[in-house]
């Protein structure tokens, strides 16, 4: 919401400086986003008069121009504006001059001609180009007759003005309104503002009944006020200066006496308001209802657009004309021919607005105030207010009378508060006076009795309606800086992080010893990514209104996330990348009533993660790599049960020959391997690994005690064995065996060599293993390792048919 400080002076008497206004809106009321200053960074820009203006000899569009800018002499410009005339009041950048884009006006000659300056429009000014009005909008701007040549130009612009640009909070509506910032204002500095009166007149001779007819079939919730006005014999045309000066410093586009009333009403009351053209109507009939299945509307900004259901629409003759709130239809639009206008001032529901305004991506003045709560006691007055400045500003009539569609009873909030109970929350020792004369100031009635205090809230500030409000009002107004700073008491606890936070920290730890760095991705996804990679059976969780389609959905898995982070970081020309997120996905069932939350960690690595240096060639990342990273970390937490590693084929999003599914226990906890050729192919990245672990489950199984244990003192005793065993037996089931008959004393146990080639018999392969003997307390004897050895051998033999060799 941009303020005018020149516009609130109509209200208020301040002399302060607007920076100073500003801060102090900002420590008690809404944030403040700065103070514009339109004329900041101008210099030497004057009023011109155009003494003469001929044509250009060698330019068809090129004119010379004799202006007198209030020196001895007129000086010479040469101007392409296609509007330029003798006679007119310019707006004229003299040499050595600054204007908008900080650029510097220099001498120069155009096609052979000197021109000592330059003749200007509003955008080179410095002004947003959605800002100039269209009239002037491929031409220089006209300045009034009655300009001085030679003055400086920024008032005739308004471009003297200071615009306090406010950030006003969803529970502050209020604010987004002159008036609303005037009683703001009154309040802290005391005052009481002069606020506007409307004078309206009223032809006798002509009732607005007669001639409109309004109804309402929406439901009362949707619609509890709707009304229209009637002015006849205007005249559309462009609205004095003063008016588009205000409508511009607000950040709006002058477009016409009519629409630029409507706007002025707007930002004075908050109070939005829409202008038909009543000739368009269908003999006067106004009707309000929902929209209704294949509907469509084409808006004032010539769009098309299919209507949907929760859509509250204006009708005339049961034919949409206007998305209520949110923006006027084309069919009915105001335009240079209208002489009768029917002017509509009404109170819509705020969801229903916001959810048009979404649906359909159009988000007004009008529909950011509905959104906010507008005082449903200004209706009437605005619309009055607005009658009777197009009827001046468009030489018309005002129709006798306000045809009402519904009208709602407006009842006062009443709120009791006891002074003790202010002072408790804000530790305040305030008195009965000072807490009263709060209340004075915001101009709420109140009375007194014993230590209650009985409020009567305007309907202006519809954001109070509970004791704690006002707690708030009379904090704000007293002044946050003023209340009393005090150390919280009793025993203070230690912080520290509970088991989980700790083990989600350690785990972020360890990946990024890995090598992997941490990536936050969107919990919102498509639902084709969020169903990917799934490591449990779930419903998709979907988005009532997603802010894009890309967004539409919760995510059931980390890696889909990932994998866009990798397809980012290779578009950009990183080919080696490995990540990892810890980070909830949203599992859902058809009875839940909303998804479960389960803390996730996932990895994926693609390129190298040992890069190329003198003497070390790169290693591309394989399946051994990534699960080695998995293994480790998955060793770190100590689990009590064991953990396997099954191939599996379940995951159409990966390779099927080099993903694995890991069970602790009878427990899925997690997957790793390649992804699928095809999903990387989608994605645009090359070969990837990736893991995904429910880290909830990891967190929640039984763990065995970590024990520091001291590093033996005796020597070890290695022994190797090789054997022919069948190829359908794992290196895993061969490991375990041997673990088990291996004895006490067996440390490790590690493969060295596979081979299946040349001489060794179909079906079989050849496996050697190197198996380490230490005792913790004493040097072994050979004799014990050859027994326990002997133990393995003979095992081997048994089970696996094994020859050893």
């Amino acid at each position: 919401m941009k303020i005018s400080y020149a516009w609130l002076r109509d209200y208020l008497q301040l002399e302060l400086p607007a920076d100073e206004l500003a801060e102090k809106i900002e420590r008690t009321a809404v944030e403040v986003d700065g103070v514009i200053r339109p004329s900041e960074g101008l210099k030497k820009v004057v009023v011109g008069h155009v003494l003469e203006c001929v044509e250009h000899p060698d330019s068809d569009h090129l004119h010379i121009c004799q202006v007198d800018v209030g020196e001895e002499e007129p000086i010479q410009i040469v101007c392409g504006a296609p509007n330029v005339a003798a006679g007119e009041m310019v707006i004229v950048a003299l040499p050595n001059s600054w204007i908008g884009g900080h650029t510097k006006i220099k001498r120069s000659k155009m096609r052979g001609v000197v021109s000592n300056g330059m003749l200007c429009a509003l955008d080179e000014l410095g002004f947003d180009e959605k800002l100039v009005p269209k009239e002037v909008a491929d031409g220089i701007f006209i300045l009034p007759a009655d300009a001085t040549p030679g003055e400086p130009v920024f008032s005739y612009l308004g471009m003297d003005d200071e615009i306090i640009d406010m950030s006003v909070t969803p529970n502050r509506g209020d604010m987004l309104s002159m008036n609303g910032t005037a009683h703001e204002l009154a309040a802290i500095y005391d005052q009481t503002p002069k606020m506007p009166t409307v004078a309206l007149t009223e032809d006798a001779n002509d009732l607005a009944d007669d001639a409109l007819t309004v109804t309402v079939e929406a439901d009362e919730h949707d619609v509890p006020t709707y009304k229209m006005r009637l002015i006849k014999n205007v005249t559309i045309k462009p609205s004095p200066l003063w008016l588009q000066i205000r409508i511009w410093n607000a950040g709006m586009r002058p477009i016409n006496n009519v629409v630029d009333a409507t706007n002025y009403i707007l930002m004075q009351y908050g109070q939005p308001l829409h202008a038909f053209d009543y000739d368009k109507l269908s003999a006067g009939h106004v009707n309000v209802r929902l929209a209704k299945a294949g509907e469509k509307l084409t808006t004032l900004d010539d769009e098309e657009r299919d209507l949907l259901p929760t859509d509250l629409v204006i009708c005339s003759d049961d034919q949409p004309i206007c998305l209520a709130g949110t923006m006027g239809g084309l069919a009915t639009e105001v335009t240079n021919e209208t002489t009768t206008i029917a002017l509509e001032s009404a109170v819509f529901d705020a969801v229903r607005v916001r959810k048009t305004a979404h649906n359909h991506g159009l988000h007004s003045e009008a529909s950011m105030r509905y959104e906010r709560g507008i005082d449903h006691s200004a209706t009437q007055t605005a619309l009055d207010a607005a009658a009777a400045m197009i009827a001046e500003l468009g030489d018309g009539t005002v129709a006798t009378g306000t045809v009402a569609g519904r009208e709602e009873t407006i009842a006062p909030v009443v709120v009791d508060i006891t002074l003790s109970r202010i002072n408790h929350v804000l530790g305040t020792d305030l008195t009965m006076d000072t807490v009263a004369d709060i209340f004075r100031r915001l101009d709420f009635p109140t009375t007194i009795n014993e230590d209650t205090l009985t409020v009567t809230i305007p309907a202006r500030r519809w954001d109070i309606h509970i004791p704690a409000d006002l707690i708030e009002e009379v904090a704000r107004l007293y002044g946050y800086d003023n209340l009393p700073s005090t150390l919280p008491t009793g025993q203070p606890t230690i912080g520290k992080l509970n088991e989980t936070q700790q083990l989600i920290r350690d785990t972020r730890k360890l990946m990024e010893s890995a090598g992997l760095t941490q990536a936050i991705s969107y919990s919102l996804t498509t639902p084709a990514k969020a169903q990917a990679f799934e490591l449990h059976a779930s419903e998709v969780t979907k988005l009532d209104f997603p802010m894009s389609s890309e967004r539409s959905a919760l995510r059931l898995n980390l890696i889909s996330g990932l994998l866009d982070d990798l397809a980012y970081n290779n578009a950009r020309k990183e080919q080696d990348v490995a990540l990892y997120e810890t980070g909830r996905v949203f599992f859902s069932q058809p009875e839940q009533v909303r998804p479960h939350e389960v803390e996730h960690l996932a990895g994926a690595i693609t390129g190298s993660m040992v890069p190329a240096e003198w003497g070390i060639a790169a290693q591309p990342i394989d399946f051994y790599q990534i699960k080695g990273i998995v293994a480790g970390y998955l060793k770190s937490l100590a689990l009590a049960d064991p953990i396997t590693y099954v191939a599996s084929a379940d995951h159409p999003e990966m390779h099927p020959g080099r993903t694995a599914d890991i069970y602790v226990g009878d427990r899925l906890v997690g997957f790793v391997g390649q992804v699928h050729p095809n999903t990387t192919k989608a994605y645009k990245i090359r070969e990837t690994y990736v893991f995904e672990l429910d880290l909830a489950a990891l967190i929640a199984l039984p763990k065995e005690r970590q024990q520091y244990q001291p590093i033996s003192k005796f020597p070890s005793i290695t022994r190797d064995v090789a054997m022919l065993i069948n190829d359908d037996i794992t290196n895993a089931q061969v490991v375990d065996l041997i673990t088990d008959k291996g004895g006490a004393h067996l440390r490790s146990v590690k493969l060295f060599d596979v081979y299946n080639g040349k001489h060794v018999p179909a079906g079989k392969k050849s496996l050697a293993y190197t198996l380490t003997y230490q005792d913790q307390n004493a040097t072994l004897v050979d004799d014990d390792v050859t027994a326990a050895f002997d133990k393995v051998l003979k095992a081997l033999t048994t089970e696996f048919d094994a020859e050893i060799r």
